[in-house]
């Protein structure tokens, strides 16, 4: 198949909308309570399920086939795959693997990950980011060559705009998290028409303007640090030191956390399918109960809302 042929394929099977649990929810789950979850969200009407890898935890594709398994027709996709943790050459035939086994069922998405996760697991974080992806590519095209012969869509972990223009150019598109709509419209305009776009959404089904915000600002704190990479992200988008130091502005949270009652979420996505998202994946905050530390219970109350939400978003 083309590189078109597979974008195509992949937008007619995923659909306008998905959904995105964290892997640090996940590995507290028994499979069964995740063969569960997608055997509900798939009934729901979702396109697609999305998780992520951590170094030491549930190894991304052993845990997708769990998840393939379990559902019909869903598209399970790796949001993302750590490069850090297997050989380009494993994460190329990985790939081929679970897209010959569930034809047309499985999108890899691929990431450099951040330096403190990766130093913490013992590894050395050395060298550009936008490089290693680079030289990861070369070696997984390379690979490619030999069996399983089966071509799978190939999105990057990408925020910034070299990033993105390495996702145009050496992979069929991008998957930005905690995206802006605005970050979305600059993301497609780098993307161009034929690539995938797939931005990560964080919603809160949650009327009141204050509870909303106050859990919203809990569970991005940490990962919106000043010098983290989505707080340097987010100066690019034109957040400031009002915006990110200390607490976070309204304005701030009201851009990144799609908050209110089902209509309100529902024009959030709306706003990133007319950016130019080809696939929005929502993925639910709990009040009181940070998915980051949730167990199996945690998971199953994250599928509830993905359930009330569904009427709503999948009509947007």
């Amino acid at each position: 198949m083309t590189t078109s042929t597979v974008v195509e394929e992949a937008r007619r099977r995923l659909g306008p909308i998905g959904v995105w649990l964290p892997i640090s929810a996940l590995l507290a789950a028994p499979a069964e309570v995740e063969r569960d979850a997608v055997r509900r969200l798939e009934a729901a009407g979702y396109g697609s399920f999305w998780t992520g890898e951590v170094l030491g935890g549930k190894e991304a594709f052993a845990h997708h086939a769990v998840l393939l398994a379990a559902g019909r027709s869903m598209v399970v996709g790796t949001g993302v795959a750590n490069l850090w943790a297997r050989h380009h050459a494993a994460m190329q035939g990985g790939g081929a693997t679970l897209a010959e086994a569930y034809p047309g069922r499985f999108v890899l998405g691929v990431g450099v990950s951040h330096r403190p996760l990766v130093e913490n697991s013992g590894l050395t974080f050395d060298g550009s980011p936008l490089q290693r992806v680079r030289d990861y590519l070369d070696g997984m095209d390379a690979a490619a060559a030999g069996p399983p012969d089966a071509r799978f869509p190939r999105v990057l972990a990408a925020l910034g705009p070299k990033m993105l223009e390495l996702a145009r150019d050496r992979a069929d598109g991008a998957h930005p998290f905690l995206a802006t709509v605005e970050h979305t419209a600059r993301a497609r305009r780098i993307l161009g028409p034929g690539k995938l776009l797939i931005p990560h959404q964080p919603v809160l089904l949650l009327p009141d303007p204050a509870q909303a915000r106050a859990v919203a600002r809990t569970d991005l704190a940490e990962a919106v640090a000043v010098e983290s990479v989505y707080g340097r992200h987010f100066r690019r988008l034109g957040y400031g030191d009002d915006d990110l130091a200390g607490g976070l502005s309204d304005r701030f949270v009201d851009d990144v956390v799609a908050w209110g009652d089902e209509t309100a979420i529902a024009k959030r996505v709306r706003g990133h399918l007319d950016a130019g998202a080809d696939h929005v994946l929502l993925h639910p905050l709990l009040p009181g109960r940070p998915l980051r530390a949730a167990g199996a219970g945690d998971v199953a109350a994250a599928v509830g809302v993905l359930e009330n939400l569904a009427p709503a978003v999948l009509g947007a």
